[in-house]
């Protein structure tokens, strides 16, 4: 185990476009046990949309936050399919992921993008966990470093240091997420390190101590320990893993 740095470890499920209101709430009694015993750390689930109300009952008594999985950046207006902030608010959610990869690959939203979300997240009285990370080509090219530093610049311009205080980084290599491939801690240890550094210019020293970067990337049981022992990397955004109470159970009570 990695020594004290004063950052709580945060384990979030992120469900994706799984589950329905049944099994909402299923996989979260499946998890209440394990949740209610790791006293040192955050647990969170991110649903979809139709089932946060669901799950917002099933949490009630329990100590695990709520996710949302994306948000538009207007607060309401004629946006069919979208939902603001302000919904996610009023249903429960504390939390709410921004500009996840496969949000990035398959919805072409922009760093430029990211950051009005971040904002509008902000506004509505969410944690944004902001996700950056590099696709294969651009880690084979030697280029992740680079990709991540564009990443956090464009996506973090112009909020205040208060603003960037409150945030959750994730950082989640496209190449690791849902392939069964993870970086190692030695690959994650670096990029977190480089954000760590990186967030200075936005957070200040004492900011960017405080603020958590998740790992992300097939994260799993046999792997997560190690993962969490390294010094920057503040817990995981989980994928797959997050659906099976089992493997999740693990996870959320690393060693």
């Amino acid at each position: 185990m990695r020594k004290s740095t004063g950052r709580r470890f945060l384990l979030a499920g992120n469900w994706k476009m799984h589950a329905t209101r049944p099994e909402t709430t299923a996989l979260i009694d499946g998890i209440k046990e394990a949740a209610a015993k790791a006293r040192d750390r955050d647990v969170l689930v991110a649903p979809p949309f139709t089932a946060l109300e669901t799950a917002a009952r099933a949490l009630v008594g329990t100590t695990i936050g709520l996710a949302a999985q994306n948000l538009h950046t207007e607060p309401k207006g004629a946006f069919t399919g979208e939902i603001a902030g302000e919904m996610l608010k009023d249903v429960g959610c504390g939390w709410v992921i921004v500009g996840h990869s496969e949000r990035r690959q398959y919805c072409n939203e922009t760093n430029e993008l990211v950051r009005l979300k971040i904002d509008a997240a902000l506004r509505a009285g969410l944690t944004p966990i902001v996700c950056i990370g590099e696709t294969l080509r651009e880690r084979e090219a030697d280029n992740t470093l680079p990709v991540i530093e564009r990443q956090v610049r464009e996506g973090l311009a112009g909020l205040s240091r208060d603003a960037v205080k409150n945030l959750v980084i994730a950082y989640e290599p496209v190449w690791a997420i849902g392939t069964g491939k993870t970086a190692t801690p030695e690959q994650a240890e670096e990029a977190h390190g480089a954000i760590r550094r990186l967030l200075r210019e936005f957070a200040g020293e004492t900011g960017a101590e405080s603020i958590r970067i998740l790992y992300g990337g097939s994260v799993k049981a046999d792997n997560v320990d190690a993962l969490m022992a390294q010094p920057n990397i503040d817990g995981a955004l989980v994928g797959g893993a997050s659906l099976d109470t089992t493997a999740f159970s693990r996870i959320i009570a690393f060693q």
